[in-house]
């Protein structure tokens, strides 16, 4: 199979051997794809470096060889977000998110829509825990494993005063207990109706949506979770520490 100025989103690069890449980029018609790319570390070779980078988007030719395909050009649509510190991180876990959930060789025109989207989002600085949300509920719509976020898996309508936990295969299922601890696992109806009617929740009802929507996603990754939730983790608790030691403010 040959590609020619196929349109993709470059998800992942990394060296390989003395002068090349090895790419993963997404595109609408082929889904996820593998690419070889040779001889792109020399002094004459910077622009096609620079296409190559994860959240660029590109237009490429290619041969596809077995699992991988021989990249033969590729050229930047536009400047890929200039993201600092968080952001950078959410780049970085949007990436990884798509990388392992889209399938190789099947053509996936709506998450390559939702990618394009969230990288609007990121590069426009809208606020980053809605970004991610949205980001997942629309990946997982895009998969065809979505939710519907306003009724609950019997049928009966979110009780916004409620709360619930995120069933992968049945939606939200109302919690009529608190086990120790588990109040942080639950969603609160009041973010699930925001989530399905796409209008951001107060902050505490959003925060409340992180770990139920991750539940999910790790169902569908197999249980494996990702590099980007460990140091999500281990940014938490250098923060927290780092608050912790603080001297006290005077007066």
């Amino acid at each position: 199979m040959r590609y020619i100025t196929e349109p993709a989103f470059v998800l992942h690069a990394r060296p390989w051997r003395e002068t090349s890449l090895l790419v993963e980029v997404l595109s609408a018609e082929h889904g996820r794809i593998g690419l070889v790319a040779r001889g792109v570390q020399g002094p004459k070779k910077h622009l096609l470096r620079a296409a190559l980078q994860p959240l660029q988007s590109i237009r490429f030719d290619g041969e596809q060889r077995g699992e991988l395909a021989q990249l033969r050009a590729a050229e930047a649509v536009d400047a890929a977000p200039l993201l600092h510190g968080d952001a950078a991180l959410a780049g970085f876990y949007i990436n990884e998110l798509c990388l392992r959930l889209a399938p190789r060789q099947a053509p996936q025109p709506e998450l390559h829509a939702v990618y394009a989207q969230v990288r609007e989002r990121l590069r426009a600085g809208e606020p980053l825990a809605w970004t991610l949300r949205r980001f997942e509920r629309d990946v997982l719509d895009a998969l065809g494993v979505g939710l519907d976020y306003a009724l609950a898996g019997e049928g009966d309508a979110i009780d916004p005063a409620a709360r619930y936990r995120l069933d992968p295969e049945h939606g939200p299922r109302r919690a009529l207990g608190e086990r120790a601890g588990e109040r942080r696992e639950l969603a609160t109806g009041r973010a699930l109706l925001a989530l399905a009617s796409d209008a951001q929740p107060g902050s505490e009802d959003l925060a409340s949506l992180r770990l139920p929507l991750r539940a999910v996603l790790l169902h569908h990754l197999s249980g494996r979770g990702l590099k980007s939730w460990e140091m999500l983790g281990a940014l938490g608790r250098l923060t927290a520490a780092q608050r912790c030691s603080a001297p006290a403010a005077s007066g």
